[in-house]
């Protein structure tokens, strides 16, 4: 016991003049760390960057592009297919997918039409009822996924063959004539009216996608439901864990995506004029929202990413569409760039995730 002491003692000594600097790390902090950082925070900055590129490469090849009624026509263009993003958006942010957005839209046109024309309905009635019935489908899509746990992609892919046929059949491939809208049922042709400032024409349904836009932003951002559906699509296991209801905020976000697609179907009617079960969205929509959302920057791995990313996505788009229609390039080529977009899109949002990871 008595060696006790000088064991402790001797084991002190040993330690005089030793450094007591206690060991550091430092992060690597070059420029394109800093530049991987700002894009991790700012997931919009990328293609606001490639959108600005984008319409000043247009604008030097063609003297008409920077023309009011060229913009104009650009947002006409991607009134649709802005709201279907939005829808897009909210499933995509949960590490979802919607292949259905296209086939609820055409279906709910056609169910406000033909609900008008064939059995009577009052048309504002008839639109309540198409906005609803939008609302369940995409209501069915979240319970699936959410009760079932079947996987979204599964789920999106069959429910889009019942609603596209299910609305061939209702609508017995009827087609509803403009003229006749016009003259029987205007409020169905609703945002394809249009107010000309300066003589430019900008149709209702760009005002509605651009206030969507903006609210939804501000709900995702802002509010705890918002919160909730990025910590879902971050980390679903965490987020139950923490006390959020993934099952609930799944079923609200296909719901609600769902009402947004019935939107987009009324905003079809005013502007192609006509309620076609045949029209290209239904089977486009789905390809032409994903688009979107992925050239805006949002991560197909979910929990990253913003609606106005998939504004300027869209618009970036409507650019290169309008854009090599102006200079007179092959319509090929858009696809081509859109194609190479996406690739690019995808590459610097795994380059971006290393952060995190």
């Amino acid at each position: 016991m008595a060696s006790e002491p000088k064991t402790a003692t001797t084991f002190e000594e040993g330690l005089k003049g030793a450094s007591e600097t206690v060991a550091e790390f430092h992060e690597e902090t070059n420029i394109l760390k800093k530049l991987q950082h700002w894009l991790h925070q700012t997931p919009s900055a990328v293609p606001m960057i490639v959108l600005v590129v984008s319409v000043i490469v247009f604008a030097v090849l063609s003297q008409n592009f920077f023309k009011a009624t060229t913009m104009s026509t650009i947002l006409q263009q991607i009134a649709i297919v802005g709201i279907l993003g939005v829808a897009q958006t909210l499933v995509v942010l949960t590490a979802g997918i919607d292949l259905s957005v296209g086939a609820i839209a055409v279906f709910s046109s056609v169910l406000m039409g033909q609900l008008t024309f064939r059995y009577g309905v009052p048309a504002p009635l008839a639109i309540l009822i198409g906005l609803a019935l939008g609302t369940l489908m995409g209501y069915i899509n979240g319970y699936l996924i959410s009760r079932l746990r079947l996987p979204p992609f599964i789920v999106t892919l069959g429910t889009w063959q019942v609603y596209l046929s299910s609305n061939f059949i209702f609508s017995a491939n009827e087609t509803i004539r403009s003229q006749d809208i016009a003259a029987n049922a205007p409020s169905l042709q609703f945002w394809g009216y249009a107010i000309q400032p300066g003589g430019v024409k900008v149709l209702y349904a760009v005002f509605l996608m651009i206030i969507l836009v903006a609210v939804m932003s501000y709900i995702l951002r802002q509010t705890a439901w918002g919160r909730h559906v990025y910590a879902v699509g971050d980390d679903a296991e965490a987020a139950k864990l923490a006390g959020v209801r993934t099952d609930r905020i799944i079923i609200q976000v296909y719901a609600l995506a769902g009402l947004f697609c019935a939107i987009a179907g009324w905003v079809m009617i005013g502007r192609f004029g006509s309620v076609s079960p045949t029209a290209s969205t239904g089977q486009l929509g789905n390809i032409q929202s994903i688009t979107a959302v992925v050239i805006g920057g949002i991560s197909l791995f979910g929990g990253r990413g913003s609606i106005i990313g998939m504004f300027f996505g869209a618009l970036i788009v409507g650019v290169f569409e309008m854009g090599l229609r102006l200079v007179g390039t092959d319509p090929q080529w858009t696809f081509f760039l859109i194609g190479v977009l996406i690739i690019f899109a995808v590459a610097v949002d795994q380059w971006i995730r290393k952060v995190s990871s």
